[in-house]
């Protein structure tokens, strides 16, 4: 069986290591010591990991990657919204604990990095080279695979269970369901220094997401004019369907 270490194991890890397990041997990190137990009752490998904001001289490289296939990095490096916060001696710790890998890397940024204007979004438009947020981790790493995710959606979270503000704004949300389906089918094809937007490709508003995830008849009408992040890049080069294409249906 094939090992995939997976950096960061909350909510998302848990759900890609969920995908996964059945084809992969789990090796999961966490910075909470509460949650080691419940990562080794299903079946991981679990190690109490924490990446110190100030560089860490104590920061040893992790003893298994060197015999792991591919290694899922889910920890924040980026500020919203490209928010640029000092995290430099967080990046070199996470770096030191990579050591020298040589497998396939699966990076999860964000949409946030596009900035907040009215138009369609494509990878070209930010070069991951060009990203602070992003390009530390391929100076060292030039097989990374960069994810960016839009709104992490699925299961409990639900827009409808939030307290929203400006409700005639486009939406750029991803099911959980599909970023595991998209790491698949990367890992599958040995995908290597690809970058994507991770986004459903429907993009209603705000208020028809939670009218629908309420069972509430939404009477407004549609628009195409907001900031719209374009996932046509995956769906083309990875022939990719999306198991939830509408966010307003994440629930069903």
């Amino acid at each position: 069986m094939k090992k995939l270490g997976i950096i960061g194991c909350g909510w998302l890890g848990n759900h890609v290591a969920e995908h996964l397990s059945d084809r992969y041997e789990i090796f999961a990190t966490t910075t909470t010591e509460a949650k080691l137990d419940g990562l080794q009752l299903k079946g991981y490998h679990a190690f109490l990991v924490k990446f110190p904001d100030e560089p860490d001289p104590e920061m040893e490289v992790w003893d298994v990657a060197s015999n792991l296939d591919a290694i899922i990095i889910a920890v924040p490096f980026s500020g919203l919204r490209g928010t640029k916060i000092p995290m430099t001696g967080k990046r070199q710790n996470l770096l030191h604990f990579i050591g020298d890998f040589k497998g396939q890397i699966f990076y999860t940024s964000s949409t946030g990095i596009y900035p907040d204007a009215e138009k369609e979004f494509t990878e070209e438009d930010q070069p991951a080279s060009e990203v602070e947020s992003e390009n530390f981790i391929l100076e060292k790493f030039p097989q990374a695979n960069i994810l960016r995710l839009g709104g992490l959606m699925g299961g409990e979270r639900l827009l409808k269970n939030y307290n929203i503000s400006n409700l005639d704004q486009l939406v750029n949300h991803i099911h959980y369901a599909d970023i595991c389906s998209v790491i698949e089918n990367m890992l599958d094809n040995h995908s290597e220094s690809k970058v994507y937007n991770v986004v459903a490709p429907v993009h209603p508003n705000k208020e028809e997401v939670i009218s629908a995830q309420k069972g509430i008849p939404y009477s407004g009408g549609r628009t195409d004019i907001g900031r719209i992040i374009s996932p046509e890049k995956l769906i083309s080069e990875l022939d990719f369907t999306f198991q939830y294409p509408d966010p307003r249906y994440f629930h069903d």
